[in-house]
């Protein structure tokens, strides 16, 4: 989901998210760093919900989907310890290497280099160290003799046994992406691994394959690796049948120890307000209750054939009421009033103040036929629900009835529901 418009996920994964917002290696890595660069909760929210732009970015947002592209150089701070051999694949702890004062971008691609696979040629080069304001990256083209290929790499701290390290080591949902194969694992030394491989365009419309890896640590540092069978990310033809790294490649690149000694050597930079004290976020809702409040507010006649969702703020049910599947999606978030006139700018007024906008639109994804109707709420206090449903089972699919399973005043009726209430 495209950031200034809800987009997530995914869009948090996996939508497709982030990646989506990128046109090619042009754009800044900070904003399409998934999870990553675009930091607080706002900007998180407003693309992981999936109305107006699809679940995109709620599948991304589930299986981490980083994108890494050049828009740093390669001329950062020296650093005063060289990354040296990267040859150290082992999942030692963090703790346990010294962290360098700081590395510079060229550290990172001669590293990157030389955990690559050889022989092998390298073009179009560009990266950024750990002296910056903006996290470390790096980015190459590289060529085995079998194609040319875009690799990225980036790297952050997290906080350890977040949330968001759940959703970005835990496979993405099938309702929202396609994919060929995802693997998500504990390590032995308490690190998460998730391998994927699966496509830039979930719905197939281009041949390019994009695969993933994703590892944090026990301690907090994130490591991501991607890979496509193309020369860019997108506007480049398929230069080889798959990406150039094995499943196998991928876990050893992106476990090696070298980039535990970057993620250490990143400057400590938390954030707070103003008034210098940390900022809480409002309190989350969990997803299994919103996805047991809204089966309790379906009409009837709908029969429950699937259901999933996240941890929390958003859930989904796939219904058929006998002509064809329809999935519904719902988020439901806190403390949203900040951007009630980027959200509502037209929206009908309740007397109790309550905003209310309801839309018919195509499907995001590029499937045939696809159709998606949403009514978007928010109360006086912030509180936000919002639910779509479309004519597919999953917006990847082509369309399977002519449309949604529920009317938009069905979807009005279960935005505008009082139980919403108990969950805040």
């Amino acid at each position: 989901m495209p950031s200034d418009q809800y987009h997530d996920p995914f869009e948090d994964r996996l939508t497709a998210a982030l990646r989506d917002s990128g046109d090619g290696f042009d754009a800044d890595v900070a904003a399409l760093t998934a999870g990553g660069e675009v930091r607080g909760r706002r900007a998180r929210l407003l693309r992981r919900t999936a109305v107006l732009s699809g679940a995109a970015g709620i599948a991304l947002a589930g299986l981490g989907g980083v994108l890494l592209v050049p828009g740093g150089d390669s001329s950062g701070p020296r650093s005063t310890a060289a990354a040296g051999p990267a040859a150290s694949t082992g999942p030692a702890a963090s703790a346990s290497a010294p962290a360098a004062a700081s590395f510079s971008g060229d550290d990172l691609l001669r590293s990157l280099k030389d955990l690559l696979p050889a022989p092998g040629k390298f073009r179009e080069e560009s990266a950024r160290g750990t002296g910056g304001d903006l996290p470390p990256h790096a980015h190459l083209v590289y060529d085995d003799g079998g194609g040319a290929a875009a690799i990225g790499l980036g790297l952050r701290r997290v906080e350890p046994g977040s949330q968001e390290v759940r959703e970005l080591t835990r496979c993405p949902d099938r309702t929202f992406v396609d994919y060929d194969d995802c693997t998500s694992a504990r390590l032995p030394d308490g690190s998460l691994l998730m391998l994927f491989q699966g496509y830039e365009y979930p719905d197939r419309r281009e041949d390019t394959k994009w695969w993933n890896a994703e590892l944090v640590t026990a301690e907090g540092a994130h490591v991501s690796l991607s890979e496509w069978n193309a020369p860019a990310q997108k506007g480049a033809e398929v230069s080889r049948a798959e990406p150039p790294l094995s499943v196998e490649d991928l876990r050893k690149v992106v476990t090696a120890d070298v980039w535990r000694r970057v993620v250490d050597a990143i400057p400590e930079r938390p954030g707070r307000s103003a008034t210098g004290t940390p900022q809480a976020p409002p309190r989350a809702v969990p997803g299994g209750s919103i996805g047991a409040t809204l089966t309790e507010l379906l009409p009837d006649g709908l029969t429950v054939v699937g259901r999933g969702g996240q941890e929390s703020e958003y859930a989904y049910l796939v219904v058929d009421d006998g002509r064809g599947r329809s999935l519904v999606q719902i988020n439901v978030q806190p403390g949203m009033g900040d951007v009630a006139g980027q959200l509502h700018g037209d929206a009908e007024t309740l007397p109790d103040g309550t905003l209310v906008t309801t839309r018919k639109g195509p499907g995001e994804k590029g499937a045939e036929g696809v159709v998606m109707w949403t009514a978007d709420t928010m109360r006086p206090d912030g509180f936000r629900v919002v639910v779509t449903a479309f004519n597919t089972g999953a917006q990847h699919q082509d369309a399977t009835r002519d449309a949604p399973a529920l009317t938009v005043g069905q979807l009005r009726e279960i935005a505008l529901s009082p139980k919403w209430r108990a969950l805040r």
